[in-house]
C-alpha cells in the first residue's frame, strides 16, 4: 500500500541512478545528506538566501534545501563530491586549499559549486562577474578575498 504524496523516484546523482521513496515534496537537501550521506551540501538557512545547500542541475547552481527532490526526475545532479574528490580533486577545490580559502568551510560547498557553474560558462570572468556569480552566497568568515583569488587561480588553471 502507498501513501498519498509517497513516490518512489529515480535520481541521477554523481553519474549514478538512484531510487528513493518519498514524499513528493522531500526537498533535495534532505536525500542528498541522510539518504546517500553527502556531506558536501550543508543546510544553513533552510530558505535558499545563504548558498550552503547549492548543488549543479544540469549545469546550473540550484538550492537544493528548497527544491523538492521529484521535480529532478529528468535532471543531472552534481554535489561537491562529484566534482572531485582527494585523489582526483576539481581544479576549484585545489584551489581552495591552495589559497587557504575557507576558514570554517561552512560556505565552501556553495562557493565552489557556484564558481563551478560559471566557470563552465566563462572560463576566464573578472573580479566583477566572478563577485556578481556569488553574491547570493554567505561567507561569516569574511575569506571574501581569498575565495575571489581561489576561483582566479581555478580559472587560469592553477598558477598563482
Amino acid at each position: 500500500m502507498r501513501l498519498q504524496g509517497v513516490d518512489v523516484i529515480e535520481l541521477k546523482i554523481n553519474g549514478a541512478v538512484h531510487e528513493f521513496d518519498v514524499d513528493e515534496t522531500t526537498p533535495l537537501l534532505y536525500i542528498l545528506r541522510n539518504d546517500l550521506g553527502l556531506s558536501g551540501p550543508r543546510f544553513g538557512c533552510g530558505l535558499a538566501q545563504c548558498g550552503a545547500c547549492t548543488v549543479l542541475v544540469d549545469g546550473n547552481p540550484v538550492r537544493a534545501c528548497v527544491t523538492p527532490a521529484a521535480a529532478l526526475s529528468t535532471s543531472e545532479i552534481t554535489t561537491l563530491e562529484g566534482l572531485g574528490s582527494r585523489e582526483d580533486p576539481h581544479p576549484l577545490q585545489a584551489s581552495f586549499v591552495e589559497e587557504q580559502a575557507a576558514q570554517c568551510g561552512f560556505c565552501a560547498n556553495g562557493m565552489i559549486m557556484t564558481a563551478a557553474a560559471l566557470l563552465e560558462r566563462n572560463a576566464s570572468p573578472s573580479d566583477d562577474e566572478i563577485r556578481r556569480a556569488l553574491a547570493g552566497n554567505l561567507c561569516r568568515c569574511g575569506t571574501h578575498t581569498r575565495i575571489l583569488k581561489a576561483i582566479k587561480r581555478a580559472a587560469e588553471g592553477g598558477s598563482a
